[in-house]
């Protein structure tokens, strides 16, 4: 059995921390896990950006209704679904996701959770495991499955190792450039090209 993971942000749906730094006008917001490998350390950053301009869970939500899906993500994510179980693994949040997981059909998604005062002040954030992407991937080998992951960013790394195939997918040249022992594909023909190369059953 051969089972599919996919980052969401940068590969299925923009970057919802970039729309909310274009959005506010904070370019410190538009850091992401292209640019800083430590996710605590970027979400630190973040959670102390929205203090000190005063931003809380219900403006970031208010950004995310604006989104959709990238160009060509569903067609491709219905097509995977057709070939393959499909999990979507991310370091996003339940509470950012769910908006866009209805324009997606409702993918099975694994992520993590926020905490939020009654003000809509994030207080803190609660991250499922530790190296989340690549232990889910673990426990999905240990049920018999064959994983292809693709992904876009440093956090999406230990995935792909751990993945039977990794592939980078719209992934910025430096991690381009770090891990080139994974195939790197921009479009979604060439990404549905290289599940189908990589893929022992289809």
């Amino acid at each position: 059995m051969e089972l599919a993971c996919l980052d969401l942000e940068g590969v299925l749906i923009p970057e919802i921390w970039i729309a909310f730094a274009e959005k506010t006008g904070i370019e410190e917001l538009k850091a992401t896990t292209r640019d800083i490998p430590d996710y605590d350390v970027l979400m630190q950053q973040r959670l102390r950006l929205l203090d000190e301009h005063g931003f809380g869970l219900p403006e970031i939500q208010e950004v995310i209704s604006t989104l959709d899906p990238l160009e060509g993500a569903r067609e491709f994510l219905d097509w995977l679904r057709e070939r393959f179980q499909v999990v979507i693994l991310s370091d996003t949040f339940y509470e950012f996701a769910m908006p866009l997981m209805k324009k997606l059909g409702y993918p099975a998604l694994l992520c993590h959770k926020l905490e939020v005062d009654e003000s809509g002040r994030i207080t803190d954030y609660l991250i499922r495991q530790k190296d989340p992407k690549r232990q889910s991937v673990r426990a999905f080998q240990l049920l018999n499955y064959r994983v292809i992951a693709a992904g876009d960013s440093y956090n999406d790394t230990t995935m792909l190792k751990q993945a039977e195939a990794g592939i980078l997918f719209h992934a910025p040249q430096n991690v381009i450039d770090e891990f080139p022992q994974f195939p790197a594909v921009q479009t979604f023909d060439d990404l549905k090209k290289k599940f189908e190369e990589l893929s022992t059953r289809i």
